[in-house]
């Protein structure tokens, strides 16, 4: 089995704040990862670096995804390699419409690929597919990206992006915050279907229903910059149990 993401030793500031102190994390291909931690312990802070986000500065160690440095890359040549992110807050985009959000997302990945766009039907069959699979209206197609959602429907519009893009690594920044019950297991419905030998998740939550409906192959626990514990569901288990202060650093 190829490890998919290897993250050594990474140290990264915000505003000359150090905020990861050292991370090192492994994700294989074919596998859903849990990443754990209190508030301010770094866990948007590892997302942010993974996607490139402005306003991160890393200071130390290496990141390599798919047998290449990823912190040589662009934000974008990281979306076009396979890389995702559902933010905790989506942002709206007012005046785009999520059709051609996603037309222009999907041609832009299919040209880093060196492939032609899809037709207007091959586009519009996809669309539909993946709709349905998230069980959203098909008029939802003609609105404005997360312009007047609710936080459900935010995220479910989130999972629909990532089913159409097809990334190899899915990377969910606490996407489960104050979502209700059906819109939970469309996020869980979203984290299972990604599996597949060649592509992962790695899931950033809080909460252990997430977890019990996706079951995470292996458990991290971020604390203070660091990652203090690796292991199974107990992990889990314990944090529901005792909190984080159960997990030493």
């Amino acid at each position: 089995m190829s490890i998919l993401l290897e993250i050594n030793n990474l140290h990264a500031s915000v505003e000359g704040k150090e905020i990861l102190k050292g991370v090192n994390l492994s994700v294989p291909e074919g596998e859903v990862h849990a990443l754990m931690g209190p508030n301010g312990a770094g866990k948007s802070t590892l997302a942010a670096v993974l996607t490139g986000r402005p306003g991160y500065t890393v200071t130390g160690g290496s990141v390599t995804f798919m047998g290449k440095d990823l912190l040589a890359m662009e934000p974008e040549e990281r979306a076009w390699a396979g890389i995702f992110m559902s933010f905790q807050y989506p942002i709206e985009i007012p005046g785009v419409s999520i059709t051609s959000f996603m037309k222009s997302a999907l041609a832009a990945k299919r040209k880093a690929m060196g492939k032609d766009p899809y037709t207007a039907g091959e586009f519009l069959k996809i669309m539909k597919e993946k709709m349905a699979f998230v069980k959203m209206k098909p008029e939802f197609a003609r609105r404005e990206v997360n312009v007047g959602f609710s936080g459900g429907e935010k995220k479910r519009n989130e999972i629909f992006q990532m089913a159409m893009l097809d990334p190899v690594l899915g990377i969910l920044d606490e996407t489960d915050s104050g979502l209700d019950v059906d819109a939970l297991k469309i996020v869980a419905d979203g984290v299972n279907a990604l599996r597949s030998p060649k592509k992962s998740s790695l899931v950033i939550t809080h909460y252990k229903r997430l977890l019990e409906m996706v079951v995470p192959d292996r458990v991290h626990v971020l604390k203070n910059g660091k990652i203090v514990a690796e292991g199974g569901f107990e992990l889990v288990e314990r944090i529901e149990d005792g909190g984080y202060d159960s997990i030493d650093e």
